[in-house]
């Protein structure tokens, strides 16, 4: 998701307390080390990137970044504590120190990453905004929704990109805002309001949680780029480099072909140098971003490849069904691209 009011919020608690009362981040990776775990913070309840299930255990995308970082640091991906957060307060529990790392389907922008005093460590979901209806309602195209009413999540960028979108096509509209996904998802269901505007991923993780599911559609139009994935302070390269190569070593390990079920037996005979290096049979690339040699085996093990990961929480494999789509990898014609270990 995204914001634009939380923006002027930290910037406006930053003033207001003093720079010198956030965490300097340069200590985060010699603090969660000294701890023991990763404090991660997630979504507030977001079905296939950061949910707990009926057990209590976090489950997601966004949640397997938070635990492949654990695997590469301590060997052990459970070696993570969440912090869910709603969209108006990820921000400040970064800055603050309250959380590690955010890891909450958070869009990286210009102003996040040069006036927030934060650091995008790469992008684990490309997603857009979208729109979410009832079929009843009888449309086929956000371009029928002129003077419709829309539900809005508040402390987000969702309703400038709708204002934009409505503007540019001649049309109005009247937005009624929520604190949370889940207010928003009721008041579409009780017929408050004519349609639901969000990232496609979380309208298609908001349908599934509707009493009705099949009775609504996320119609075709895209109307921004939102691409969404780990955030971390300025200030602590070290555990900047960790978190983006964490997510790098997903990526790559699904290139190479190598899964949670084959990982063991291709480190005993790499037959390919990327494999090798990415498995630490050769070189010291663990030793160079302050990991064991075997982190990227940990987090393969442990977690999965990204491919493992998507098809588990969003894909195929999930009740979400999403495609692939822009998150194919490029040899698919996708955008997800990692830089090679060596």
């Amino acid at each position: 998701m995204k914001t634009v009011k939380t923006t002027l919020a930290v910037l406006a608690t930053a003033a207001a307390l003093g720079a010198s009362s956030f965490v300097q981040a340069g200590a985060t990776l010699d603090a969660v080390k000294k701890k023991g775990f990763v404090q991660c913070g997630i979504s507030d309840g977001l079905p296939g990137f950061s949910y707990a299930d009926e057990k209590g255990n976090y489950l997601g995308l966004d949640v397997d970044v938070c635990r492949a970082m654990a695997a590469a640091l301590f060997g052990d991906a459970s070696k993570v504590r969440y912090s869910p957060l709603t969209a108006k307060e990820r921000f400040t529990a970064l800055q603050s120190g309250e959380v590690d790392v955010l890891s909450r389907n958070t869009t990286w922008t210009s102003s996040r990453d040069a006036s927030l005093g934060l650091n995008f460590a790469g992008v684990n979901y490309y997603d857009g905004q979208g729109f979410l209806v009832n079929k009843k309602l009888g449309v086929t195209s956000a371009k029928q929704l002129d003077g419709a009413t829309v539900c809005i999540q508040a402390g987000t960028t969702t309703e400038l990109n709708a204002a934009d979108y409505f503007r540019a096509n001649g049309m109005s509209f009247t937005p009624i805002t929520y604190d949370t996904s889940d207010e928003s998802a009721k008041s579409l269901e009780s017929g408050r309001c004519d349609v639901l505007t969000s990232d496609q991923s979380q309208l298609y993780a908001q349908r599934i949680k509707l009493g009705s599911p099949g009775d609504y559609v996320v119609l075709p139009e895209v109307i921004s780029k939102e691409p969404l994935g780990p955030v971390v302070r300025h200030g602590d390269d070290e555990w900047f480099d960790i978190v983006k190569w964490s997510l790098f070593a997903m990526l790559n390990a699904e290139e190479m072909g190598v899964t949670s079920a084959n990982v063991d037996e291709m480190l005993k005979t790499p037959k390919n140098p990327d494999v090798a290096r990415l498995l630490g049979v050769e070189g010291e690339y663990g030793k160079e971003l302050n990991l064991p040699k075997d982190w990227a085996v940990q987090i393969v093990k442990q977690v999965g490849n990204y491919g493992e990961s998507f098809s588990r929480n969003v894909g195929a494999g999930s009740e979400l069904e999403i495609e692939r789509g822009l998150n194919a990898l490029w040899t698919n014609g996708g955008l997800q691209y990692a830089p090679p270990v060596r």
